[in-house]
């Protein structure tokens, strides 16, 4: 007997916003199979208002309105049977950001709960993590956002330690990550992957999909050390208009994806990873388990 179930996953970022619709399969005697079905992506860059005027625009209120309702009828036509909306760096920093949400809710329907970075790892290890960690190594999980970075470290299949860093690919566009930063993430990835050896990096986020998608690399692949070093070098070498004409970024990614290029190679070098891999998680797939899971728990 297999049921099928919808849910819906609502990412408010600092570079995007994003609405994923999963499939939740329930087969008799089988863990239930997660799918996605739906990715819809808006680039409303929240963190530009944010990490500059502190507060967020009302023309982008307006299209954060929008955006929310366009997600619900989506998730409507769906057959969403719940969701769940998440927002992270820039609305947690925003003056405005719990008035913004009184509004959408309002003006919408959508509820959104905006959520700490330690909330924001958590959720992310939701995820299919477990499948991909072996047992003998250690694991940097690192998660590459606009406006901060989650880094998890995992041996033996568990977390030793967690952080999240308001180092964002945004952040950095708007030059607005001092050297402080820089040295406290280093000084943090040092301290606690010491002493771990054969020590691998999990990337996340849309930067990095794009970098492995542009690598030409078979799933399941890791992209090496070697070959982001060239690939940086590589995004260097063009003006951010010919990233969009020759290299088919999206206008809001070919800026992003060298800053964060840049984070991962730094993780990279000082954890002494040779490989990173790209299971193409993030928040919204977290999400989407969390929900599942919230569902299954007795009353």
């Amino acid at each position: 007997m297999i049921q099928l179930k919808k849910y819906g996953a609502i990412d408010i970022g600092s570079n995007a916003v994003r609405l994923l619709v999963a499939n939740v399969i329930e087969v008799e005697d089988r863990d239930p199979i997660f799918r996605k079905s739906s990715l819809v992506r808006v680039p409303i860059r929240l963190g530009a208002d944010v990490f500059k005027e502190k507060k967020i625009s009302e023309e982008n209120i307006e299209r954060m309105i929008d955006t929310m309702e366009a997600f619900k009828l989506l998730m409507k036509a769906h057959k969403v049977v719940d969701y769940k909306a998440c927002a992270t760096s820039a609305m947690r920093e925003a003056t405005n950001g719990s008035e913004v949400v009184k509004t959408i809710k309002k003006k919408t329907g959508v509820q959104i709960t905006i959520i700490d970075g330690s909330d924001e790892a958590a959720i992310i290890a939701n995820t299919d993590l477990k499948s991909l960690i072996a047992s003998d190594r250690s694991y940097l999980y690192v998660d590459v956002g606009g406006g901060s970075t989650e880094f998890t470290l995992y041996s033996a299949g568990e977390v030793v330690a967690s952080r999240s860093f308001k180092l964002g690919t945004v952040r950095l566009l708007e030059g607005l990550v001092g050297h402080n930063t820089w040295a406290e993430v280093e000084n943090w990835i040092k301290e606690v992957t010491a002493g771990h050896t054969k020590i691998e990096l999990i990337g996340s986020g849309g930067n990095i999909n794009k970098i492995f998608k542009l690598s030409g690399k078979k799933d399941g692949k890791p992209l090496t050390y070697f070959y982001m070093v060239t690939f940086y070098e590589f995004l260097q070498s063009y003006t951010y208009e010919e990233r969009v004409t020759e290299l088919g970024l999206n206008l809001d990614r070919a800026d992003v994806i060298i800053p964060a290029t840049r984070i991962y190679l730094s993780a990279m070098k000082w954890s002494r990873a040779k490989n990173i891999h790209v299971p193409k998680i993030g928040l919204s797939d977290g999400i989407i388990k969390s929900l599942y899971n919230d569902k299954k728990l007795p009353v």
